[in-house]
């Protein structure tokens, strides 16, 4: 059995990878700020191992004597008080995790990258075939596409690599963190007054989890794997949420010219009071986006598949009920 380094073992993609192939047998380590805070929600078997990926001498440390790396940390979310912080642990964290894996011959990196880095036309379906050369609008975008190109510089140095591309991935979690999933809770708590417009691809977070370790596995190197299932709209998810849940409702939908002016305002006024906006510019224009991306590749070179939306959904909600999230 392998050793395995784990970050981002706390949320949503890495909790079940690491639960996962600690089941299997294998030794893992997860890379964490405080051990004595995550160990409780770590999966039984995984190792809480003290860094940080913006502490290069911590990452070495806990890189020595594995054979692979997962490396799933990073900041998902699209507004931040200081946009310095996505340089720091998206790009930064990537640049410590890469040259760590290389000194230490890891035999395979394992990166999550994201669907933002392709290229797309809104509305139409797209595959792993183009890299989006120009920058993307946001700090969160930009900085995962550095970060991209920071992993695919290591794979054409040596380094066994494969990337992973989730959409919107949602799902049981030990932790509740900004998101998909934090929407769902919200929705079941009858706590979102109107919908923003558009919609978002999405995928279950065990499907995600499988997704990594069959490509850990089996893809070559170098290759590239998009994640997702359905592309559902806020409505169309507010709408599931509701069947499932007694007494959720289905908020009116925000017309697009005040959703706008909304986030533009709430952005400078977030700058002044120092808390995050109500509805941050990069979220709306990923909502806005239409991304459709098409999981093919994963479906036939890795035998993957995606968990049925309602499934999926039955399934996070009874473990959000079970955690005192959302009612049951």
């Amino acid at each position: 059995m392998s050793t395995i380094l784990i970050t981002g073992a706390t949320g949503n993609v890495g909790h079940p990878i690491a639960a996962r192939l600690a089941a299997a047998g294998h030794q893992v380590r997860a890379l964490v700020r405080s051990p004595e805070r995550a160990s409780p929600i770590l999966p039984e078997g995984v190792e809480a191992v003290q860094g940080d990926v913006t502490d290069p001498d911590s990452v070495r440390a806990a890189v020595r004597g594995c054979e692979l790396v997962y490396h799933a940390a990073g900041l998902p979310e699209q507004w931040r008080l200081d946009p310095a912080d996505f340089t720091r642990v998206n790009v930064e964290g990537t640049r410590n995790m890469v040259s760590a894996a290389q000194a230490a011959g890891v035999e395979r990196f394992v990166y999550t990258s994201t669907i933002d880095v392709f290229r797309w036309t809104p509305g139409e379906p797209f595959d792993e075939s183009v890299l989006d050369p120009d920058p993307r609008p946001t700090h969160y975008e930009r900085s995962k596409q550095e970060a991209d190109r920071i992993v695919a510089e290591a794979a054409e140095a040596g380094l066994s690599t494969v990337f992973l591309h989730p959409a919107a991935v949602y799902g049981p979690a030990p932790v509740l963190t900004p998101g998909l999933n934090d929407f769902l809770v919200r929705l079941a708590r009858r706590k979102v007054p109107m919908l923003l417009p558009g919609g978002m691809p999405v995928v279950y977070s065990e499907d995600v989890a499988e997704g990594h370790i069959r490509a850990a596995t089996d893809a070559p190197d170098g290759a590239r794997y998009i994640l997702s299932g359905p592309y559902l709209t806020l409505e169309e998810i507010a709408r599931a949420v509701a069947r499932h849940i007694p007494g959720a409702k289905v908020p009116r939908v925000m017309p697009i010219g005040l959703a706008r002016a909304l986030s533009v305002a709430g952005e400078a006024i977030a700058r002044v009071i120092r808390k995050p906006p109500l509805i941050p510019r990069g979220q709306l224009h990923f909502l806005e986006s239409h991304a459709v991306p098409g999981a093919r590749r994963a479906e036939e070179e890795l035998g993957w598949s995606a968990t049925e939306f309602n499934q999926g959904l039955e399934r996070t909600l009874g473990h959000f009920a079970a955690q005192g999230w959302a009612p049951g």
